[in-house]
């Protein structure tokens, strides 16, 4: 059973807490407001607890779940020691307040940013999308949908793994934590495209198909090498 903190109680912090403890996990959800937090924790039942934020921070495997505009990423400065060494779990957008555009400039990520102020963690950065709706209803058209993973550390996505076994969606590792990069950007693409065509809240991404086999599929094969320059 792994113990995972979570620093926040909004949408998508309740999803994930129960997402994981559904896996046979422990979570501890963290707030301010360490009332709310239990009263959101007794709602959960099973393996939810409610707590303050260092509770959160003191667990095995922590995710800070907030909006990170407004400075409320230098908020999390003063959890530098209580995490550090631990397994960290991004799935920050850095959206501004009309989520139409970043707050960082291109060549950095939430991730990266994260990374910076909590530099002896082990950040896997997962769950860029869905948004929240999605977790009420996952099924999507043509199968699960895809969630990305990037990070530095290949034993700590495999613990993330572990953390969200049941989720009903497919994994795929990303590649290194700059990734986070395109993740992000392709969280807020997949948003304005969904918003145009009105499916917005439900949208996500599903990036794999069947699996290519070299010299079957291709129909126009015998066209292509049969032509002979004159």
């Amino acid at each position: 059973m792994l113990r995972f903190g979570i620093i926040g109680t909004g949408r998508m912090a309740v999803r994930l807490a129960d997402l994981a403890q559904k896996g046979g996990h422990q979570v501890l959800l963290g707030s301010r407001d360490e009332a709310r937090a239990k009263a959101i924790a007794r709602r959960l039942n099973g393996h939810v607890t409610g707590g303050s934020y260092d509770d959160a921070a003191a667990q095995d495997i922590v995710m800070p779940s907030i909006f990170i505009r407004d400075g409320a990423l230098d908020d999390l400065k003063r959890f530098r020691n209580a995490v550090d060494g631990k397994i960290v779990i991004d799935i920050l957008n850095p959206f501004n307040d009309r989520y139409d555009d970043f707050i960082f400039p291109w060549d950095t990520s939430a991730a990266e940013e994260l990374q910076k102020i909590w530099p002896g963690t082990r950040i896997v950065s997962t769950f860029k999308w869905p948004f929240w709706e999605a977790f009420d209803s996952p099924d999507f058209d043509g199968g699960p949908m895809d969630i990305i993973m990037t990070g530095d550390d290949l034993e700590a996505k495999k613990t993330v793994l572990e953390l969200f076994h049941a989720t009903p969606w497919r994994f795929l590792d990303g590649g290194g934590l700059s990734q986070a990069r395109y993740t992000e950007r392709m969280t807020l693409f997949c948003g304005q495209l969904a918003a145009k065509y009105g499916f917005l809240p439900r949208v996500g991404w599903r990036l794999l198909g069947e699996a290519w086999e070299p010299n079957v599929h291709d129909k126009y094969a015998d066209i292509v090498n049969r032509w002979e320059r004159p």
